[in-house]
């Protein structure tokens, strides 16, 4: 496995299209989207998890949902409403149950094994759960976390964090 390989990605589609996505993780050359929503769906067109999973499967990229890694909906108020930080402190409590546990130790095990993006709604990565997720997943893995920013060329660049 590459160094490349082993890094963990993140991305969420907050203004932007499936094909913006789609063409980000292409080019960050994803081979496993691990959707972590609690509700996979959408009012943005293909963002639902059946149709996103076909335009995934595709574009040859795997596609798994993780319900339990997904913020329960106090906390999606909470970001809605404009805390983070409740919405953080609500997300960690969550995470110490034992299917939140469980899911997470899949998602270690499924970034271990091939080049892996968590997926959820928000684009700022520190006002979203995703990045709680990552935080967990390489305390265990010591993967770097990129933070891809899908939009236009100019802005799918890669940010480290």
């Amino acid at each position: 496995m590459t160094e490349a390989a082993t890094d963990l990605l993140t991305i969420g589609y907050e203004g932007c299209s499936v094909a913006e996505v789609l063409a980000t993780l292409r080019e960050a050359r994803v081979g496993l989207l691990i959707d972590v929503r609690a509700v996979p769906q959408s009012r943005k067109p293909g963002f639902s998890k059946r149709q996103l999973a076909a335009e995934l499967d595709a574009a040859g990229i795997a596609y798994v949902h993780l319900q339990a890694l997904g913020t329960p909906k106090p906390g999606r108020d909470a970001v809605r409403a404009g805390h983070p930080e409740l919405m953080e402190r609500l997300y960690r409590a969550h995470l110490a149950g034992d299917r939140p546990q469980a899911e997470l130790a899949e998602a270690r095990a499924l970034a271990r094994d091939r080049r892996a993006c968590l997926l959820c709604f928000e684009a700022d990565p520190a006002h979203c759960h995703r990045r709680l997720v990552a935080e967990e997943i390489v305390a265990a893995t010591a993967q770097p976390v990129i933070h891809l920013h899908p939009g236009p060329p100019a802005d799918s660049r890669p940010s480290r964090r």
